[in-house]
Parts: structure tokens; C-alpha cells; sequence
């Protein structure tokens, strides 16, 4: 058996500490946004105070708290693994969701002023499913490869059917609880398996 130093056992805190705050925001983040866009697709659905909307949001609120508790819980078991973090992350990390931001107004600003306003939806998936791209990297967290690859999935599914012609309610329900399904399923990931 072989003795760590004080300062190994120090940078191992330090690096556990940082995998679970990371673990928690990444939970905290992507399940509100899947709440987001779940609201979004129930607004889709009929008036504010019909019961499909309400459904949709009553569930929404439910998957969101249940992921929040599952990525907060005291006793949850430590990540399988802590995160290797590149050089300079936190600077890539806001640079990359500056990127989108920005994007994201740019694309609301294109599709309204040439008087595409359906295909919003679409675009802002495919606008935060690249993000995640290079947050993969960044984060250390390589499942939000398949967040990516998913989310813009979703936006090209939202792209064909606004060129099918169906209404901008339709394409506002499939965009958002596909998007919201697969922002879930990314915090329930983050959540449990670090």
C-alpha cells in the first residue's frame, strides 16, 4: 500500500469537488431547459387553461423536479469518474454559450424578418444541439455528444415538417418535446451517472 501525499489527496478533493458541482449544474441546466421546451410545445396545444397544455406542463414540472432531486440528493452516489478538464475551459464554456446566444437571437431576428417565423423552432434546436458539441469537450462530459446529435435530429425533423406545409403549432410540438425529451434524458444521465 503506497502513501499519498498531502497535496495529491488535496487536488483529488478539489477535482471530486469540482466533478459534483459540475454534475449538479449540468443537471440543474439541462432539466430546465427541457422545461422550456416542454411549456413551448404545450403552447402549441391549445389555450393556456385547456387540459392537453396543462398535462404537458403538470409532467414537465414533475420530470424537471425529479431530475433536480436526483442530481442535488446528499446520498447520491460520487461520479464513476472525475472530469479531466482541458485548459481553460470556464473561458470556452462562456464563449461557446456567447456563440449561442447570440445565435439564437440572430436566427428569431433572420426567420421574422424574411417572414419564416415557423421555422424558429427548428433553428433554435439546431443552434443549442451544435452547442453541445464542443461543450462535450469542454465539460469532460462525452454523453453530450449524443445530447448534440440528438438535439439536431430534432431540428431536422422540425425543418422537414415545416416544409411539408403542416401548421406551426405542429412543428412546435414535436421541436419541443423532442427537445425536451432529450434535454431530460441528458439530466437524468448527469444526474445518476455523473
Amino acid at each position: 500500500m503506497t502513501s499519498t501525499s498531502p497535496t495529491s489527496s488535496a487536488t483529488d478533493a478539489e477535482c471530486l469537488a469540482l466533478t459534483r458541482s459540475l454534475r449538479r449544474r449540468g443537471t440543474l441546466v439541462l432539466s430546465v431547459f427541457a422545461l422550456v421546451w416542454a411549456v413551448a410545445a404545450a403552447s402549441g396545444t391549445g389555450s393556456a387553461t385547456d387540459p392537453a397544455p396543462l398535462g404537458i406542463e403538470g409532467a414537465a414540472v414533475l420530470l424537471t423536479a425529479v431530475a433536480l432531486y436526483l442530481g442535488y440528493r446528499e446520498g447520491a452516489a460520487p461520479s464513476p469518474r472525475t472530469v479531466n478538464l482541458p485548459a481553460n475551459w470556464a473561458r470556452g464554456v462562456g464563449i461557446v454559450n456567447t456563440i449561442e446566444l447570440v445565435a439564437v437571437f440572430a436566427v428569431i431576428a433572420a426567420s421574422n424578418a424574411v417572414g419564416r417565423p415557423e421555422v424558429i423552432p427548428a433553428a433554435i434546436a439546431l443552434v443549442v444541439g451544435l452547442h453541445f458539441f464542443p461543450l462535450a469537450r469542454l465539460y469532460d462530459q462525452w454523453q453530450y455528444r449524443w445530447t448534440a446529435a440528438l438535439l439536431t435530429a430534432v431540428a431536422v425533423v422540425g425543418f422537414v415538417l415545416v416544409a411539408a406545409g403542416l401548421a406551426d403549432e405542429t412543428v412546435r410540438i414535436v421541436v419541443g418535446l423532442g427537445s425536451a425529451v432529450v434535454l431530460w434524458g441528458s439530466a437524468y444521465h448527469v444526474a445518476v451517472r455523473g
